[in-house]
């Protein structure tokens, strides 16, 4: 099995910055697209960005250049930048892995808050 955890969110005012990080551990194969997702309350969860294997990138309309995302293959580590925050950025935060073999798997989630 392919464990994911997603670690640094937190509590910060708008025009401030976080760093979200992601390991995957475990049986891992190989580990193709990693990406960030999030949920606010009372919605549905939306993609946010995507990196593949080879480093290319995608993001949402709606985080592109305020967030970067990045990797480092060599620790099964995907990260996501986020700078200029806004009070609409509020949610949990989730890593998505695709692995070889176990396919998409989620970790816990993270919370994110960006106060006014």
């Amino acid at each position: 099995q392919v464990q994911v955890v997603e670690s640094g969110g937190g509590l910060v005012q708008a025009g401030g910055s976080l760093r979200l990080s992601c390991a995957a551990s475990g049986s891992i194969f190989g580990i193709n697209a990693m990406g960030w997702y999030r949920q606010a309350p009372g919605k549905q969860r939306e993609f946010i960005a995507a990196i593949t294997s080879g480093g290319s990138t995608n993001y949402a309309d709606s985080v592109k250049g305020r967030f970067t995302i990045s990797r480092d293959n060599a620790k099964n580590t995907v990260y996501l930048q986020m700078n200029s925050l806004k009070p609409e950025d509020t949610a949990v935060y989730y890593c998505n892995v695709n692995a070889v073999v176990y396919g998409d798997r989620w970790g816990q989630g993270t919370q994110v808050t960006v106060s006014s």
